[in-house]
């Protein structure tokens, strides 16, 4: 899910943008980024991936971009309809 809101870590100069249910999807869109020239940190929890959870927020991949890029990053998402995941949004929203 694409959020309007910020979420900023402004030591580091990221922003998150997107929140996946799974590291397949992360992966996809990281690439669509960094082809464009957008470096991209994935933020997971180690367990998601070793045991395939995708369950109780386990699953869930944040996509953090640099701040000065979070604007071209948005626009290159929108062009893609990705499916949307109810459980990315009650983990932001908390």
């Amino acid at each position: 899910m694409l959020f309007r809101r910020r979420t900023v870590d402004k030591n580091a100069g990221l922003t998150r943008i997107y929140v996946t249910s799974g590291l397949y999807q992360a992966e996809i869109i990281r690439g669509k980024l960094e082809a464009n020239d957008i470096p991209v940190l994935l933020k997971y929890e180690s367990l998601g991936p070793v045991m395939g959870l995708t369950v109780d927020g386990l699953g869930q991949v944040e996509i953090w971009v640099p701040c000065n890029l979070e604007a071209q990053a948005r626009s290159l998402l929108e062009e893609t309809d990705w499916p949307d995941s109810d459980d990315a949004d009650e983990a932001v929203e908390q």
